[in-house]
């Protein structure tokens, strides 16, 4: 599953991060590293973008950039 369809409050762990060249970086950058814990936090009122926690600190990405992260929701 991609990171843009993980339900709100479920945690997940990512299994790969796609995109290319600068983009791929960009999210390397940012801590979305194979074998990170992250939860979807909320969402945007339309949707997007969407509000994850990872590493301590919340970030938000768009929908679009989220569709590149693998990952798989981590069953409690």
């Amino acid at each position: 599953m991609t990171l843009d369809r993980l339900p709100i409050g479920k945690e997940a762990v990512i299994l790969s991060v796609g995109g290319e060249g600068m983009l791929r970086c960009r999210f390397l950058d940012m801590g979305l590293i194979p074998k990170t814990k992250v939860v979807i936090t909320k969402t945007a009122p339309m949707g997007d973008p969407i509000e994850i926690r990872l590493r301590g600190y919340t970030l938000t990405l768009r929908l679009e950039d989220a569709k590149n992260i693998e990952v798989e929701e981590v069953l409690s």
